[in-house]
């Protein structure tokens, strides 16, 4: 949905997100149907793989395993008519290691896998276990890697574009600039912003990318202001967030004479992360997408509640994933492409909407 900022007492205006079901179908690239045929479920039982950078060097990948795992089980609560082996895989959040345990995990009769997380690992995994007819629900947002087995859970710079441009657009917003790290992320991201343009009959005025550092933020300054005065740019879509460049263009933008008015900001990732990012001047009156802030905040709820810590923020996927893999295979008795991307399927744990 789209927030706008202008006081934080004051309601957001909303735009919801593609479901869950929606999101796996447009990341399945390839041929419909194309991908592995799934093993059939036998009986009323399942076994799940669950691939998560538990052993990492990093502490903060231990907190969004755990948060994940948390999730996927609270998911087997609300699915009780079907039996579910979950197993845990720890992947250090390195890609040789999840690639191993991938394959251990077939081995040891996994019927699709859940995981890893970052899409160099997700992508070794699809490749490891490529010949076993196990499909992979990784939790990336890197479309780059899907297709085959591999699909991604992520909330995808396309699927988040789309959802803007066509809020953008309708609004009247749209020429529209387009702001991006000169890195693979914010190329990325600068694609998926154009093919959403043209999707929805919005100009492109210009791109300006700047170098991943601050310095390279404030040397593309004149060129973002140059551009929007020459081309009568109505709308800037900043990619960045709120760990790179996203909080320095938004202090220095408007110091840089950009009306926030007469250009609207938008970004295509979430502003209420870390929630001081929601301070920052160069944003109010700015839309950002993010899921349905009270079907989150029931999940969170129901996650603190069984587990006595907060979820993180990506512990939704977890349980969406779990879902969807646990109904899938109540309802259609295999884990295959087609009933994974089946068009009557699950909708999200925390009920996004199409």
């Amino acid at each position: 949905m789209i927030s706008a900022l202008r006081h934080f007492r004051k309601p957001f205006r909303l735009l919801s997100f593609l479901g869950l079901t929606a999101l796996l179908a447009a990341c399945q690239v390839g041929v419909p149907g194309s991908g592995p045929t799934g093993p059939r479920v036998s009986g009323q039982t399942i076994n799940v793989a669950m691939l998560l950078p538990y052993g990492s060097a990093s502490a903060g990948d231990d907190l969004v395993a755990r948060s994940l795992e948390n999730a996927a089980r609270l998911a087997l609560t609300d699915v009780p008519d079907i039996q579910v082996n979950l197993t845990v895989y720890n992947t250090a959040a390195n890609a040789s290691q999840a690639a191993a345990v991938a394959q251990q995990a077939v081995s040891e009769g996994a019927d699709v896998i859940l995981g890893p997380l970052r899409s160099d690992a997700a992508a070794a995994v699809g490749v490891a276990v490529a010949r076993s007819n196990i499909n992979v629900l990784s939790f990336s947002n890197n479309t780059e890697i899907a297709g085959g087995n591999v699909f991604v859970l992520g909330h995808t710079f396309q699927n988040t574009a789309t959802r803007m441009m066509s809020y953008s657009a309708a609004q009247g917003r749209n020429r529209v600039l387009i702001l991006h790290a000169r890195n693979l992320a914010g190329e990325v991201a600068r694609e998926a912003v154009e093919r959403a343009a043209v999707a929805n009959g919005a100009t492109i005025t210009g791109r300006v990318s700047y170098e991943f550092s601050q310095n390279g933020v404030v040397a593309a300054l004149p060129t973002v202001m140059s551009t929007v005065r020459s081309t009568d740019t109505n709308a800037l879509m900043m990619t960045g967030d709120a760990a790179g460049a996203l909080p320095l263009f938004a202090q220095l933008l408007p110091e840089n004479g950009l009306d926030t008015e007469a250009t609207r900001v938008m970004g295509l990732s979430r502003w209420d992360v870390p929630p001081q990012t929601l301070e920052l001047s160069g944003l109010q009156e700015g839309w950002f997408a993010l899921p349905d802030p009270s079907a989150a905040a029931q999940f969170n709820a129901r996650y603190e509640a069984a587990n006595g810590t907060p979820a993180h923020i990506l512990a939704a996927i977890g349980y969406d994933a779990m879902r969807a893999v646990a109904e899938t295979a109540a309802t259609q008795g295999r884990l295959g492409v087609a009933e994974l991307t089946a068009s009557s399927g699950f909708a999200g744990g925390t009920e996004y909407s199409a």
